[in-house]
């Protein structure tokens, strides 16, 4: 792989890093006001509350791992496989509440960058393929 891509990636997982370090601090750290403003309605129960204040915790964690593929595209890709089906499912699921009638329209800022970092790790894989890299 050219200087030039591995440049392009490094590039890719750090904005990926901050995309995910956003959405760790709103859902983390103000975990109630997250959940209301994604589903319009009061987080109220302490174990709700764990469980999705949880899954933005693993947000969190992508933040971590999206900044070790930065310094080295080459080397980590099992860490953009989990992230990448991570952030396909959780995309998945925020339009399956919206179509529900479960989530509000914001939900859609956070389908539509998933969905393209989705595309943008499609692309990296499909870099590592075309220049003989190895993909794991």
């Amino acid at each position: 792989m050219k200087n030039k891509e591995i440049t392009f990636f490094r590039s890719l997982f750090i904005v990926s890093a901050i995309w995910n370090l956003i959405g760790a601090i709103f859902g983390y750290f103000n975990t109630a006001f997250t959940f209301n403003g994604f589903f319009n309605r009061e987080l109220t129960d302490p174990l709700f509350y764990a469980i999705y204040q949880g899954a933005w915790g693993t947000t969190l964690v992508y933040f971590i791992g999206y900044l070790i593929v930065a310094k080295n595209p080459l080397k980590h890709t099992g860490i953009v496989i989990v992230g990448g089906i991570g952030k396909i499912g959780f995309a998945i699921s925020l339009l399956k509440f919206y179509l529900a009638g479960l989530a509000g329209p914001v939900v859609f800022v956070v389908i539509a960058g998933d969905f393209v970092f989705s595309l943008l790790f499609l692309y990296y894989f499909i870099s590592l393929y075309r220049a003989k890299e190895n993909i794991v």
